[in-house]
């Protein structure tokens, strides 16, 4: 089984009366999968993975697994924690339940040191045999997995194929991939989807793919393919629908987008997330009138 790359959409989670709402989120996985996605990851940051209980956490997981199977969409599992226990058991939960991979963060809060952060990921490397993406986002964990770090775990172990870049740096990406040529290195960072894929990058997980899920796709394989203005025209064309989702913090923004769309029936967050401002619904309202929301 080849290693999930490819554009990968990063889903938000949908509530109803503060309980996941299934249906919905099942009806989600499968609009992706009918606009060319090639693999969805559940129970990330925008899926607003810190606020779920584990028993939310694994379920989600069990419907992207379900909901894909058969239709050659990947399900890249989010399992991350800043519990390196924690986070064994949900990469040990993802592979038995037949995920394609699991993308797990830096450990958030505690601020770990290189070393620790290396022991970390060998433990969930170790914890089943299941392709692993390092997830490197430093403004949301207050620690930097670098570019030495990568390349020693990506060394050292087989299952270790790639890192999801969200410092939004180029230079950190280009550094990443002239260190290691074979490591897919996966875009984070929706702004920066186009140059990153024509430097050498192998896919994106994207935000905006909730919303835009042909366009991204439709990018990332351009891209992919070597077609580079094409590629370009559609990253320029997403510049303001990009930029507007991040007005507030992932995912207020998008799920409010959604919700305006008619993606999702109710416009709910857990806490410590709140809706957004009213300012911020009129300015994603008046991008969306750009932009033609399949489905």
């Amino acid at each position: 089984m080849s290693n999930p790359i490819g554009a990968m959409t990063a889903l938000v989670t949908p509530f109803k009366d503060g309980k996941l709402d299934t249906q919905t989120y099942e009806k989600l996985i499968l609009r992706q999968i009918e606009n060319g996605i090639d693999g969805v990851v559940p129970v990330g940051t925008t899926g607003e993975s810190a606020t779920l209980t584990h028993n939310e956490h694994k379920e989600c997981i069990e419907i992207a697994v379900a909901t894909c199977n058969g239709k050659g969409t990947k399900v890249i599992a989010g399992a991350g924690s800043n519990s390196t226990m924690e986070a064994v058991d949900l990469v040990k939960f993802a592979a038995k339940s037949g995920a394609d991979g699991v993308l797990c963060v830096t450990p958030y809060y505690n601020k770990p040191t290189q070393k620790g952060l290396y022991e970390h990921y060998k433990a969930l490397a170790n914890a089943a045999n299941i392709p692993v993406m390092l997830y490197n986002v430093p403004g949301r964990t207050a620690v930097d997995l670098e570019a030495d770090t990568v390349a020693k775990l990506f060394k050292d172990f087989p299952n270790i194929y790639s890192v999801k870049e969200a410092t939004g740096s180029m230079v950190r990406s280009v550094e990443l991939m002239a260190k290691n040529p074979d490591l897919a290195v996966i875009s984070g960072d929706d702004a920066i989807n186009y140059p990153l894929l024509a430097n050498g990058g192998r896919g994106v997980i994207s935000v905006t793919s909730n919303l835009l899920p042909d366009l991204i796709a439709a990018l990332t394989h351009a891209a992919m393919d070597g077609k580079f203005s094409e590629s370009k025209k559609i990253n320029d064309e997403l510049y303001d629908i990009n930029n507007v989702l991040f007005c507030e913090s992932n995912p207020i923004p998008i799920k409010a987008a959604m919700y305006l769309a008619g993606l999702i029936p109710t416009l709910e967050y857990r806490l410590p997330l709140t809706p957004p401002s009213d300012e911020t619904l009129s300015k994603i309202e008046k991008v969306l009138k750009n932009y033609k929301i399949k489905g």
